[in-house]
């Protein structure tokens, strides 16, 4: 009878010491009330294999009141060049991520052609947000590797654009600013702190129209020094 005891207290005994076990692993599982699962197979903290929640990524900048987002700027350039070109797209964000967002934009059309050097006559309509449209008018010389004739509608995007008198300047080009993506091809042009980047589609534009400069008067003339 007293082994009969022995044996079933020793039973309970075994049991109770598993179950003690049993909960203890849990309990490290679980984590403590309030907390994530515990971390067993020893992924990174915050990853999402453990299923922490992850960061969003910081929100692109809000443009400023008299700025145009990307999406202004892309879907205006779509009804001006009568396309929905993936390019243009690119070509707006590739400027955008060398000068952020622009505070005005020209709409024109101009012609040109050359024989290793070049000339190049436009007209079109400066746009802002809060300092009113000015019809402006460009012509310039190009050197360099440039063979052909062109006529071809243009959209150039304007930055740091301090009023709208400071479009008549003379821009030069910068150097490496060169880009043509999907049928369109982009240059950058400068002065003053003022960032000028044309937009040109189709086979028309010219390798070379990017060496030399632009120079914005408010009346058409033939003498483009």
């Amino acid at each position: 009878m007293r082994a009969v005891v022995r044996t079933v207290a020793l039973v309970f005994a075994v049991v109770g010491f598993g179950s003690g076990l049993l909960a203890a692993q849990a309990h490290a599982q679980a984590g403590p009330q309030g907390y994530p699962p515990a971390n067993p197979q020893g992924y990174p903290p915050g990853s999402p294999q453990q299923g922490y929640p992850q960061a969003n990524p910081p929100p692109a900048p809000a443009p400023q009141g008299n700025q145009y987002s990307s999406n202004e700027i892309v879907d205006t350039g779509h009804r001006f060049f009568g396309t929905v070109a993936r390019g243009l797209a690119q070509i707006v964000e590739k400027a955008g991520s060398q000068w952020g967002l622009p505070n005005g934009y020209v709409l024109g059309q101009e012609a040109g052609g050359a024989v290793v050097a070049g000339l190049r006559y436009g007209e079109g309509t400066l746009y802002t947000k809060n300092a009113g449209d000015l019809r402006v008018f460009w012509q310039g010389p190009s050197v360099g590797f440039d063979f052909g004739g062109e006529g071809a509608r243009t959209m150039m995007l304007i930055y740091n654009l301090p009023n709208t008198a400071a479009i008549y300047e003379r821009f030069g080009g910068i150097d490496g600013s060169a880009y043509f993506i999907g049928g369109f091809g982009m240059t950058a042009l400068t002065a003053n702190n003022v960032v000028l980047v044309p937009i040109r589609s189709g086979v028309g534009f010219r390798l070379g129209a990017n060496v030399g400069y632009l120079k914005f008067t408010p009346q058409s003339t033939w003498n483009p020094f």
